[in-house]
């Protein structure tokens, strides 16, 4: 441990209240003033939870059963809760995967920036006044000050974030833990407040703690890097060591899983899913889903994190059996499909929120079985333009035909075979999903508005989009409160799904799901593209998931598209100044993964093992 850790964790162990199955264990690790470790891994690893342990706080249902977290020399985990209450914000900060759980819906963004500032009884170290301080930490994160007589619902999810991030380095604290704090910001926006923490954090002495499923997007900001695997730290260390040569097999797997701005290559995802608590099975937990497990080997004892070179560390018997190897890729990999009928045509639509226009003129035909992919920063009237072609926003004008018949404004005056056909998926699912019903309830609730499927069939149809979607019949009788940010995305996705649509409109699916699913779910809509012709219009920041998906790209820009071409003539050879920024504001990872279709025999240097 450094002399100057600023965060000390030890031994950390989160428990299911009632039946202490571990959620996380066995965690450990330190941060050093200034230093940023990311913490990585599929939905359901832990990552939320050890990120909020941090802060002294479990979520309903588990308990912070034993360890130590000492921030700036307190050890969290002994104070009483109104002590947590004054050093969180101080001391410790956090920036939630949600944004809107951060800001109150009832007040103005100034409003709660200055009341961040009154809370501060240390004062401003220069002697700002609170209004001048308001004004730094918003232009640190790109806001301008209209955002301050802006209600939270009144910005886009991206500006949303941008002013939670305000909020938690506002008083400067000694350490903050950041949850997918990238989530719902563009490449430009992203590379700005990426820039912003790391500046923040080395100016400041602040240690941050960056959770993600974006390797890249940490592969940039962080020191180092803790892969979790089912509650346990399965890999620990340099980002170029982890990142360069990783050396535990889901390590290999998660970074086999990113997608590419460069080349067009199917993602593999990972078999099977992560054990629950209390469902984990003896010995290395990931054997169950490892290609080079061998029994008793793997299976007869949980293996330790050791430490094998500099400071990296990792949780496998077999480290130096395994060598990934590394490839290019799968060549002749192409998105194009054979056009089809047009299924959805747009013509000139304008669209605006009170007197403002904030789309202008907008043309798009989808054929049957094509992927459209619209991008651009927040703002820029993609969700707009999704919510006009749904029904959701009626302020507009222009021309919306499926399938030559001329569709209304409002989603409930439509015909219930276009709203069967053309579905909406939504960027948050913490807003999209019923806290009250049981995922049973929520999946089936399409079938049960558009047909006559008994009980039994509804059921079975709902367990099928479950499974496409990388879940399984166990998530039922569950609630969204249960579920991690990825697995309500995943059960939003099953939802659209299960009344087999024409159109998906997909809002930022993507956003909140780690890698591996992500590459399962991108593949499930390419077979689903070719087996049913379904069309999709995917929103995204994610221009390596646009490479991988979309057979046509629309940049959008203040409204409008500014180019509008093949995928591989946008992202190769783009025409517009703004593309051109958008693609040079791209993190990038620079890995040592195993060649997709590699088998995993070819990685081991003992043959025969």
């Amino acid at each position: 441990m450094s002399a100057e850790a600023r965060l000390v964790v030890s031994d950390l162990r989160v428990v299911v209240t009632g039946t202490g199955a571990d959620v996380v264990d066995e965690v450990a690790f330190s941060l050093d003033a200034g230093e940023t470790l990311g913490l990585v891994g599929e939905s359901g690893s832990g990552k939320t939870t050890v990120a909020l342990a941090l802060l002294g706080h479990a979520r309903r249902g588990l308990t912070i059963d034993s360890g130590t977290v000492i921030a700036d020399g307190i050890d969290l985990l002994t104070l009483r809760p109104k002590e947590l209450q004054g050093i969180r914000g101080s001391r410790v900060a956090y920036v939630p995967q949600d944004p809107a759980s951060a800001l109150n819906p009832a007040l103005k963004i100034g409003r709660q920036l200055r009341d961040v500032f009154r809370k501060d009884r240390s004062g401003s170290k220069d002697g700002d006044s609170i209004d001048a301080r308001v004004e730094n930490v918003l232009a640190a994160v790109r806001l301008d000050e209209a955002a301050l007589s802006a209600y939270p619902h009144q910005l886009s999810g991206g500006q949303q974030q941008r002013a939670a991030i305000a909020m938690a380095f506002a008083l400067r604290p000694g350490v903050i833990v950041l949850d997918e704090p990238t989530t719902g910001l563009d490449v430009t926006t992203q590379r700005h407040v990426l820039s912003t923490i790391r500046t923040l954090c080395a100016d400041e002495g602040i240690a941050a703690i960056f959770v993600s499923h974006d390797l890249a997007v940490i592969g940039e900001l962080a020191d180092r890097v803790a892969v979790m695997y089912a509650g346990r730290v399965s890999e620990i260390g340099a980002i170029a060591e982890v990142f360069n040569s990783p050396k535990h097999p889901y390590t290999v797997g998660l970074l086999g899983a990113v997608p590419s701005t460069d080349r067009a290559h199917p993602l593999t995802g990972m078999e099977g899913e992560p054990p629950r608590p209390g469902e984990r099975p003896a010995g290395c937990f990931f054997a169950p889903r490892c290609p080079f497990c061998r029994p008793h080997v793997c299976t007869d004892d949980e293996p330790p994190l050791d430490l094998i070179a500099g400071s990296h560390s990792v949780r496998c018997v077999r480290v130096g059996e395994i060598a990934p190897r590394v490839g290019a890729g799968s060549e002749g990999f192409a998105t194009a499909r054979a056009a089809g009928a047009a299924v959805l045509t747009v013509r000139d639509l304008r669209a605006s929120y009170g007197a403002k226009q904030v789309v202008h003129g907008v043309d798009l035909e989808l054929d049957d079985g094509e992927c459209l992919a619209v991008v651009g920063e927040s703002g820029s009237g993609k969700t707009t333009l999704a919510r006009c072609i749904v029904g959701l926003h009626q302020r507009w004008q222009g021309e919306l035909d499926w399938r030559g018949q001329r569709l209304v404004k409002a989603a409930r005056q439509r015909t219930p075979e276009s709203l069967r056909a053309v579905q909406y998926v939504f960027q948050n699912p913490y807003g999209s999903l019923n806290p009250r019903k049981p995922i049973r309830h929520i999946v089936e609730q399409p079938l049960r508005r558009f047909t006559d499927l008994s009980r039994g069939e509804r059921g079975r149809r709902a367990v099928a989009a479950l499974e496409a979607t990388a879940l399984s019949a166990s998530f039922l009788n569950r609630y969204p409160g249960e579920l991690s940010g990825g697995e309500r995305q995943r059960v939003a996705i099953a939802r659209a799904l299960v009344i087999e649509p024409e159109v998906l409109v997909c809002d930022e699916i993507t956003s909140s799901l780690d890698v591996s699913v992500q590459a399962a779910i991108v593949e499930m809509l390419r077979d689903l593209q070719a087996e049913r012709r379904l069309a999709l219009i995917i929103i995204t920041h994610n221009l390596g998931l646009v490479r991988s998906i979309a057979d046509r790209v629309a940049v959008m820009h203040d409204g409008r598209f500014v180019e509008q071409a093949r995928t591989s003539q946008v992202l190769d050879s783009p025409q517009d100044g703004y593309t051109k920024r958008l693609l040079a504001d791209l993190p990038h990872i620079a890995t040592a993964t195993a060649e997709p279709g590699l088998p995993p025999e070819a990685w081991l240097t003992q043959p025969g093992t």
